[in-house]
């Protein structure tokens, strides 16, 4: 089993160095292990320092194009290369390398085909600012509730993905691609576990991804709702569906019920208008969970034609680099 190593980087030339230092090289169960370096347009030395710590691999974009793209491409160099297991850790040093043999144990033991390092799951992160904290918890609750089943911690990027999802996995976010791949993966029967891994977050260490709170939050939530409304299309739209037609039908019952004490329609027709914009709100919801859905059923096609295309090209990549 060959791992790579993958670090997204943007202006990290201060921290990638000792992040790199301390990846472990021999871990049990794993015949090779190389570091990649996708450095996302950084205008500093990180490249410098990433090569000069060791890393064997360093993609650069020109740019900086955002962590879901910096994503995308590391899980394509990784399937080119022919890896096994690719994991994704930080570059500024909040998360332990020591960590990452028990992050790949899972796989390797054939229980997962992703891994997520949990920061709210037993192990208190250290500095984590309470507002973070208490917002990703909340989102990862939210989350689960939807699709049925627990998530522990839905933004944590310490992750390891087996070659089976990296090849399923298809993502189209710029901006992050945390809670994207969550759901995409479980849209597709993949196995996702969590375990618990000690992170701390330092002092005024400013965040590359956004430059507000705020507008992480944005960001994620418009990532989160359209992922839901593209792989669970009946449950996005049935919901508000069935909230307004059951509020249309206790208007009309409103109605009916002060119509059928005086016989008059005009005292009431106000409850008959709003009954009918929930009623027709309700029918358009379903329209659109229909038509959503027959959406999601060309891209499901679609993905299994990309999912046997990929296989068979990289496997030819993987039977030739051995």
């Amino acid at each position: 089993m060959k791992l790579l190593v993958n670090i997204p980087a943007y202006n990290e030339a201060e921290t990638i160095k000792k992040t790199i230092q301390d990846i472990p090289r021999k871990i049990e169960g794993i015949s090779s292990i190389a570091i990649q370096v996708v450095d996302d347009g950084s205008t500093d030395n990180t490249r410098f320092s990433a090569k000069k710590a060791g890393a064997e691999f360093i993609y650069s974009h020109r740019i900086n194009r955002g962590l879901g793209i910096a994503f995308r491409s590391a899980v394509l160099q990784a399937l080119e290369k022919g890896f096994d297991i690719m994991v994704n850790i930080d570059a500024d040093g909040q998360f332990n390398p020591k960590d990452i043999p028990q992050l790949i144990k899972p796989i390797l033991a054939k229980r997962a085909d992703i891994v997520i390092g949990s920061r709210f799951s037993g192990i208190k992160p250290k500095g984590m600012p309470f507002v973070r904290k208490t917002l990703n918890k909340l989102a990862a609750q939210i989350v689960g509730a939807f699709l049925g089943t627990k998530t522990a911690d839905i933004t944590c990027g310490f992750r390891a993905y087996n070659r089976e999802a990296m090849l399923k996995l298809n993502l189209t976010h710029q901006f992050t691609y945390t809670q994207e791949t969550i759901i995409d993966a479980l849209s597709k029967k993949l196995k996702i576990l969590w375990i618990p891994i000690q992170v701390v977050y330092f002092k005024n260490r400013k965040a590359k991804l956004t430059k507000s709170l705020s507008n992480f939050i944005y960001q994620s939530l418009m990532i989160i709702f359209k992922t839901l409304r593209d792989t669970k299309p009946l449950k996005f739209f049935g919901f508000p569906a069935m909230a307004s037609i059951i509020a249309s039908l206790i208007i009309f019952s409103v109605f009916i019920f002060n119509y059928l004490q005086t016989f008059k329609i005009s005292p009431y027709r106000n409850w008959i208008g709003l009954g009918s914009i929930f009623l027709f709100m309700g029918i358009q919801f379903i329209i659109f969970a229909f038509l959503a859905d027959m959406v999601k059923s060309n891209r499901q096609l679609i993905e299994d034609r990309m999912y046997e295309e990929k296989k068979l090209q990289f496997r030819k990549n993987k039977e030739t680099k051995g």
